[in-house]
């Protein structure tokens, strides 16, 4: 059985790993500061109401998307992170989410700049 100390130390270990490889930055200490005695459990909860507001946003973002097909798969993919507490792969996917809506924000642009052009030939024409 391990004792108290032994626990504490591979606590501190695993956080630390976590803060090294980017999965936590100062944001989690503050949280950590609110904890106490009187509520245990609070960064879990609010950990928790993390993942259910980000599967839910995400849930509200693929019914809304606009045909944008690569960015709906996605965003599909970081549900399934979520419902899984897969915090590694939330932030891979949510780097593609952010790079698959600035990709399809660009393309869009050209598109409508194209029809606009379109439009204008037509009308002189």
């Amino acid at each position: 059985m391990y004792d108290l100390s032994q626990l504490e130390r591979q606590l501190a270990e695993f956080t630390s790993s976590m803060f090294d490889e980017g999965f936590l930055d100062d944001q989690f200490n503050h949280l950590q500061q609110l904890q106490d005695e009187s509520n245990p459990e609070f960064v879990v909860e609010v950990v928790n109401l993390f993942f259910e507001d980000a599967e839910r946003l995400l849930n509200e973002l693929a019914k809304t998307l606009i045909g944008a097909q690569r960015v709906q798969k996605v965003c599909i993919a970081f549900r399934n992170y979520c419902e899984e507490q897969n915090v590694e792969g939330c932030l891979k996917i949510l780097q593609e989410i952010k790079q698959e809506c600035s990709l399809i924000k660009s393309k869009f642009e050209t598109l409508f700049k194209m029809e606009q052009q379109v439009f204008a030939c037509r009308r002189l024409g």
